[in-house]
């Protein structure tokens, strides 16, 4: 008796070492016999209760896990079946150690319901109900919403884990992960529960890794983007039903293409993209990211982008790179040689070798209409394409070497979302401000990264000097040059605010009448410094700035696509 106690008061604590949780159980069993709680038959003892399931002795205590229901989606939680009798609570207010213990086997009780997740597949019910255990027993590290719902009505739920989840903190990073894009490649899907466990088991346990995560990175988790084509996928390795969404388009083309836009000089077309890509661009414009990735399967590789281009140059087989191409194949390599041989290189049936266990994206196959080009252009995050597997559905028995293949490199991956610079842009009267362009000089971006809402900066960068240019409307041209430090902390970047100068306004006979060209560069300057909701921004100034010659001609690209068309319905 007094061992069981002292057990109870251990757990309570964080320590357990000695009795079972059943025998626990079936001590307090027998009080609660004592009790004949609602739908109890009373009798029985310890020896009984051991042999009982833990569903059965804790029905006995009068407790039971309510489950959530489809619609609309309940928290999970222990309730009493009935109020307990007048007997019941006489005999709890006569003994407190049994009082104590039930509470006490309330939280036992639900933190082997909630955490218990085996290596197997989970079907899209089982993902919402477990989503939904965790963020009930976890309500201070956790926060569960949706982005929306898939074209069959499934919800497209998203955990949030930080010691503040359920908002944005100034200063704390936003980082995600995307699973199950294509229905029939599930690797990432599972990985991504077990991130989920992983990161609260160790947060729990007081792990360092975990505090630090946590405490300085608030970390989205989208198992699945595409429930529908999940319920209809085979378990094929390769080829197979499952990969589109139920009106059978590939979501990975069929966002928005910044380079399309660019060429025909037209904004980009959102009304009639699919529900799962409105989705995912509504939560690019809720939430500031800035690093992502989005777990793939039927090769194994770190992809980066660009995945198009607007050259004509660059035909199939050649790379097309961004101006952060230093910082996007350092964030493949961490997680390449993080993962236990994607660094290796080795190839798959339906894939070459790729050196380093990295490619971008258009020299492995050019596509319109990517996620990952998406992100950064429109979104300024940071995204990459994680291959997984060579198979699209792996045999449930490997799951278990699967997670262990990738755990390092998951965790790895999110802490780059501290490289580099940030802060905030604060105006002539030291208030952030919202949509001041931040350019770093030789890093000329297809649309200017800008401040959110909250007025800060996010920049991704390798250690080195880096000359900022920052602009706001009515405020003078700021540049400054920074230095990112070698060895930096690993969950902060540099930290630099800039405060910028109103334009002070002259008296007198006034400027003579501009030049047309003086206008024109005017023009062009006001296009490029004006506030714009992100993630939009202006075609023709960018246009204009660059004298952008096409990157793809017409029969180039016919030329290139025509080349590859299997290859672009196999792999991503």
């Amino acid at each position: 008796m007094s061992k069981l106690r002292a057990d109870l008061r251990n757990q309570e604590q964080g320590r357990f070492g000695g009795s079972s949780l059943r025998e626990i159980m079936a001590h307090v069993g027998a009080g609660c016999s004592k009790l004949r709680p609602c739908g109890s038959e009373g009798g029985g003892g310890p020896a009984a209760d051991k042999k009982r399931s833990l569903t059965e002795v804790s029905g006995r205590c009068g407790l039971v896990v309510k489950r959530p229901s489809a619609s609309p989606p309940v928290r999970a939680g222990v309730q009493c079946l009935r109020e307990p009798t007048a007997s019941a609570q006489a005999y709890l207010r006569r003994d407190t150690h049994s009082a104590v213990m039930l509470s006490s086997l309330l939280i036992l009780f639900l933190i082997v319901s909630t955490w218990t997740l085996d290596f197997r597949y989970h079907n899209n019910r089982e993902i919402e109900q477990y989503l939904l255990q965790v963020n009930s027993s976890n309500p201070d590290i956790t926060h569960l919403y949706s982005i929306g719902q898939s074209v069959r009505g499934q919800q497209l739920w998203v955990l949030a884990l930080s010691v503040s989840p359920h908002r944005h903190t100034v200063g704390i990073p936003e980082f995600k992960y995307v699973g199950n894009m294509h229905g029939n490649e599930v690797l990432g899907r599972e990985l991504l529960l077990q991130l989920v466990d992983d990161l609260v088991r160790g947060y729990r346990s007081n792990e360092t890794w975990a505090v630090q995560l946590l405490s300085s990175t608030r970390i989205h988790i989208l198992p699945t983007m595409n429930p529908d084509g999940f319920d209809e996928a085979s378990t094929q390795c390769q080829h197979g039903t499952g990969r589109f969404n139920y009106n059978g388009i590939d979501l990975n083309r069929n966002f928005p293409d910044a380079f399309s836009g660019l060429r025909q000089h037209q904004p980009l077309k959102e009304e009639k993209r699919e529900a799962e890509v409105r989705a995912v661009i509504g939560w690019l414009r809720t939430e500031t990211f800035v690093l992502s990735a989005n777990l793939h399967g039927g090769a194994l590789v770190a992809s980066y982008p660009y995945d198009n281009s607007n050259r004509g140059t660059e035909l199939f087989g050649r790379a097309s790179i961004t101006p952060d191409d230093d910082v996007f194949v350092h964030l493949a390599k961490v997680y390449s040689h993080n993962h236990a041989t994607m660094h290796q290189g080795n190839r798959c049936e339906e894939s070459r070798p790729f050196l380093d266990g990295i490619t971008n994206g258009h020299q492995w196959y050019p596509l319109q209409g990517g996620m990952q080009d998406y992100n950064y252009v429109w979104a300024q995050c940071l995204e990459l394409t994680l291959e997984l597997s060579c198979c699209k559905f792996p045999p449930a028995r490997e799951l278990s070497a699967r997670w262990v293949d990738n755990r390092k490199a998951l965790l790895a991956f999110i802490q780059q979302v501290h490289l580099g610079a940030k802060g905030l842009v604060m105006d002539g009267s030291g208030v952030p401000v919202q949509n001041a362009v931040v350019e770093v000089k030789g890093r000329s971006n297809l649309c200017p990264f800008r401040t959110n809402r909250h007025g800060e900066y996010y920049r991704l960068l390798l250690p080195g000097d880096y000359t900022f240019t920052v602009m706001y409307p009515g405020h003078e041209v700021l540049t400054e040059t920074l230095s990112i430090p070698y060895g930096p902390d690993h969950y902060s970047a540099v930290q630099h605010d800039f405060s910028l100068r109103r334009v002070l306004r002259t008296t007198g006979a006034g400027p003579a009448k501009p030049t047309r060209a003086a206008t024109r560069a005017k023009s062009t300057k006001a296009n490029l410094t004006q506030a714009h909701p992100s993630p939009t921004c202006n075609y023709t100034s960018h246009l204009e700035a660059r004298a952008a010659t096409p990157r793809w001609t017409r029969g180039g690209l016919a030329l290139a696509v025509s080349s590859v068309p299997l290859l672009r319905l196999l792999v991503d």
